[in-house]
């Protein structure tokens, strides 16, 4: 595990983890850091050297956890700290991935109807994240749960003519805004949310909607459905409830909340768009039969 103090040189610190850039950006420390140790620079930068640590042991290890040092920060911190992340994905990092996937689209055969949906499914997790970073948060599965399909139906599910140097670069961005956004994750639950708890009640309406989810999201493997799981895909691409599917099929609706799982757990696919997608281009469904924006 790393683990940096105010002796670190954070040259060599950022050398090896540029993931660090921006987010020792948001404290207003840019690159040229010559060899001045971490506390140094939060000295000459006028910055709280146990916040700026505590921020950068937390994004750098997923089991740290500064309990005791939560109680000495000002709430304030935390707060522009949040934003400026927020700041960071929307104008950056989502501004990039939409740069890329504009071009790969373009770039692409226009006829390829695959393209349609996976911009479709983009602009579902872009409106997501804005919704949730204008009201000061990024919580629950959705935007990373679109993130990842959006993801996978292009590495697992994409077919026909396409570019693919575009392709391998709108990959890697979503790859960079995942892990970004699940580091936030972390430092929003393991000392936004913990510090929210220590306020008072009127303080704590006040910040409550500060508050989010940490996720621990993965791809798994790809197998193949059975009957019965494609019969339930096929009913939920083409939008219909667990009970009406229940119904439908003459199961109990706990049996068709287990074939969901599966049929998650199996394609990698959380979202009911990126179902959608996997059901077009495998045939179990026709566009025509769902309502496509635009």
């Amino acid at each position: 595990m790393i683990f940096l103090d105010t002796s670190s040189i954070l040259s060599d610190v950022v050398a090896e983890n540029h993931q660090l850039i921006p987010v020792i950006n948001r404290f207003g420390i840019k690159l040229g850091l010559g060899d001045y140790t971490i506390g140094e620079i939060c000295r000459s930068e006028n910055i709280d050297t146990d916040f700026f640590l505590v921020i950068l042991n937390t994004f750098l290890n997923e089991d740290y956890f500064p309990e005791k040092k939560l109680q000495k920060f000002d709430i304030e911190l935390i707060i522009n700290y949040i934003k400026q992340t927020d700041a960071y994905l929307i104008h950056s990092q989502l501004y990039n991935l939409e740069k890329h996937l504009n071009a790969f689209i373009s770039m692409s055969d226009p006829n390829n109807s695959q393209l349609k949906l996976i911009g479709k499914l983009f602009r579902e997790f872009k409106n997501e994240l804005i919704e949730q970073t204008e009201q000061g948060m990024v919580k629950g599965e959705a935007p990373l749960a679109l993130l990842t399909d959006l993801k996978s139906i292009i590495i697992k599910h994409i077919s026909g003519n396409f570019n693919e140097n575009m392709c391998y670069a709108v990959i890697f961005t979503i790859d960079s805004l995942q892990h970004d956004l699940e580091k936030q994750n972390r430092i929003r639950e393991k000392i936004l949310k913990l510090m929210i708890e220590a306020l008072g009640e009127s303080e704590m309406q006040d910040l409550q909607e500060l508050i989010a989810v940490s996720h621990n999201l993965k791809i798994k493997k790809s197998q193949a459905l059975s009957q019965r799981e494609l019969d339930v895909l096929r009913l939920v691409a083409l939008g219909f409830l667990n009970k009406e599917i229940a119904d439908k099929l003459n199961i109990s609706l706990n049996t068709v909340l287990t074939h969901r799982k599966n049929i998650t757990a199996k394609l990698g696919i959380k979202t009911v768009s990126g179902l959608i997608f996997y059901c077009i281009t495998h045939g179990y469904i026709s566009a025509d039969e769902i309502e496509i924006e635009s």
